[in-house]
């Protein structure tokens, strides 16, 4: 418990000073809020707001948890298809990498062209954010297991989705919670950033309009809104791997 607690100290203290260093500097050479406000100012503006704050972040956790759910049922069927075909994946392989290549900020304003401002669009933007390094954390878990321990069952006469459902999918759950790690910070930038080129609701708008507005505090309060959110959702995967692999000591 001791050394738990001792890991998180270093970076609040950080945190910390980093604030106070920012709170000094706006208060001592009287910087106008619209440039850079001060911390207290953002923290004051942000519970002003709560209310509107809130309403953008439903819609945000929303679209988030819409497009990595989706994002989640495309890797887990490219992987075990490309684990059950291994010639599949000298093939499959470089397409995801090339993928990642593609230019998001210049897809995402098609795809609100083509499919308006509704949830479609923002759901393809994450995907396209997370899939990789789910499907990629997957195929490589797939990989990796013990070949010991497949070569024993393939001796007993197990078939081929035994061997993947006994040795295969658990080997690799430990590297698919690390990179489900990865994916669900994408998730919540890759919504904002959707939600930034067009959107009715939700944090990435509120941002512009607020940018617009002048408001660079309310706009801080959303970034300050949506890093919380990505903490916690990168927690919850802790408390989801002890869920499933209580085995695994990793996390």
């Amino acid at each position: 418990m001791t050394a738990r607690v001792t890991r998180w100290v270093a970076p609040l203290v950080l945190v910390a000073t980093g604030l106070g260093i920012w709170q000094w500097y706006v208060t001592a050479f009287d910087v106008r809020p619209q440039i850079l406000p001060s911390p207290l100012r953002v923290v004051a503006q942000g519970w002003e707001f709560r209310d509107l704050l809130w309403a953008n972040t439903l819609p945000t956790l929303y679209e988030t948890a819409v497009g990595f759910a989706v994002s989640l049922v495309l890797g887990w069927l490219i992987a075990t298809v490309v684990d059950f075909s291994p010639w599949l994946r000298q093939a499959v392989t470089p397409l995801l990498v090339a993928s990642q290549t593609l230019p998001i900020i210049a897809i995402a304003p098609l795809l609100i062209i083509w499919f308006g401002f509704g949830l479609l669009p923002k759901v393809l933007v994450i995907a396209l954010v997370t899939f990789f390094p789910v499907t990629v954390g997957l195929i490589e878990g797939f990989a990796a297991t013990d070949r010991q321990a497949t070569n024993l069952l393939r001796s007993m006469g197990a078939s081929r989705w035994a061997r993947f459902r006994y040795v295969r999918l658990p080997g690799a759950l430990p590297g698919f919670f690390t990179a489900l790690r990865i994916g669900i910070t994408y998730a919540v930038t890759g919504a904002i950033f959707a939600e930034y080129v067009g959107a009715t609701s939700g944090l990435g708008i509120f941002m512009s309009q607020q940018k617009n507005a002048f408001r660079t505090d309310l706009v801080l309060a959303a970034v300050v809104v949506t890093a919380l959110l990505s903490v916690a959702l990168f927690g919850l995967t802790f408390l989801v791997q002890r869920l499933v692999i209580p085995w695994s000591r990793r996390g």
